[in-house]
Order: C-alpha cells, then structure tokens, then sequence
C-alpha cells in the first residue's frame, strides 16, 4: 500500500501497519488463539505481547479493509458490513475496543505468525520498534487502501514488487525489502504460513539496520555487513 507524501515512509510502498494505541490493550475477553502470556513469550516480552495482535488486526482493518475477526457464530466478520466504523475508527472518533465489544467481535489472534522484528537505525531522528505479522486472506475479503494515509494499493508477487523497485517505479524501504526477499522463496500461502510460524516457534531476534556514510553518500547496512557501526548498546 502507498503510504501518503506527508506521512512516515511517504511515497513508499509499505505492508499495512501503525502504533500501538491505548484501546488495543482493551480486548482480552474478545480474542481467540493465544492469551496475553502465550502472546508475550512469541513476541519475547514480559507482558503486553497481545496488544500488538490487536493493534495488528486493527490497522489492517483500518488501512486495508481487512478484519480478521470472527461473529459470535463463529463466521469471518464482514468487512462491508462494518464500512461507516472502519471511516469513524480512521477518523478516531470510535475506540477500537468499543467497535469490537458491541459488535461482539472476536479477534483472531490463531490467524497472525510472527516472523520479523525491525528496529529503525540510531541514526534517524525519529525511530519505531516494529514487529511483522503474516496471515492468509480469509474469503469473501477484499483488500481497499483507506485513501487518508494510504492512496492506493496493489495485490503484486514479492518478485514482481522487488523488480519494481530495482526498475525505479515503486519506493520500498528497507524492511519491506527484506520482508519481500523472504517471501519471494514461496510459492504457497501455507508454505508462508509454515514458515512464519516454525520462525515464531524459535524465536524472533531484533533486525537493527544502520546509517552510514560512504563516499559521500548514506547507506543503510545490515548488521552482517561490512561498515556496520559498533555501537556500546542495543537500543
């Protein structure tokens, strides 16, 4: 999705995602799939760990369309049905967590797999702490950029979107990059799914790229390369 000029990773293509917010906190009695603790122990907290399942789910709604929730009958929520509330969460006149305690929505935290950890580097002013999620499409949904922070989205293969790149006609920051080089090795959706789960399984370890100079010029450098700084701490 094409995240707005004047927003973070403006002009960049991105994968739906945002802040923490306090509301996502709210829902332990409206999820399925993991509690706060089974959550936590994936994520390599000591607490908290669910509320990024929450926020998870809720920027993909409000971003993408996409609600990954289920009906007190057990069905996906329907998206459409819930089309003013998604405009009123947007435009933060609704708390998440009275949008999903009246319709009486559960969460489907069983259908997030943690697989990635990004720490932007030291060197920009303003950084995030930013964890990835992967889930399969549930039927009937169709993906719609919101068209505030986001003007526009695209369904692309992780190849076809890395060649773009290259090509010069789409902006992808480094995360997504790497994101994609990992998903291009797929060709299934339950291979992905495996995948991201056998990585949530064993553990997530923080990816902290950098900022350096060479010749002149500022490049971003992973940690495994050559140049990359030696910092006193991980922060």
């Amino acid at each position: 999705m094409l995240r707005h000029a004047k927003s973070s990773f403006g002009d960049s293509y991105v994968f739906p995602g945002g802040v923490l917010e306090a509301t996502d906190d709210l829902l332990g009695n409206h999820c399925a799939g993991r509690n706060d603790a089974d959550a936590s122990t994936t994520l390599g907290m000591s607490a908290g760990g669910s509320s990024y399942y929450s926020g998870a789910i809720r920027e993909l709604f409000e971003e993408a369309g996409i609600l990954l929730a289920r009906t007190p009958q057990g069905n996906w929520a329907d998206p459409d049905r819930y089309a003013t509330s998604r405009d009123n969460l947007n435009a933060g006149t609704l708390l998440w967590a009275d949008f999903v305690q009246k319709n009486e929505l559960t969460l489907a935290y069983d259908a997030l797999h943690y697989f990635s950890f990004w720490i932007t580097p030291r060197e920009l002013p303003k950084r995030f702490s930013t964890r990835f999620f992967v889930a399969a499409l549930p039927n009937g949904q169709v993906a719609t950029h919101c068209g505030g922070e986001l003007t526009d989205s695209r369904w692309i293969s992780a190849s076809g979107a890395i060649a773009a790149s290259k090509a010069g006609k789409i902006v992808l920051p480094q995360p997504t990059v790497s994101t994609l080089r990992d998903l291009s090795g797929f060709d299934t959706i339950d291979s992905i799914l495996n995948w991201a789960r056998e990585r949530g399984i064993l553990g997530v370890s923080a990816c902290r790229p950098a900022i350096i100079s060479i010749d002149g010029h500022q490049q971003v450098v992973m940690p495994d390369s050559p140049g990359y700084p030696s910092y006193p701490d991980t922060r």
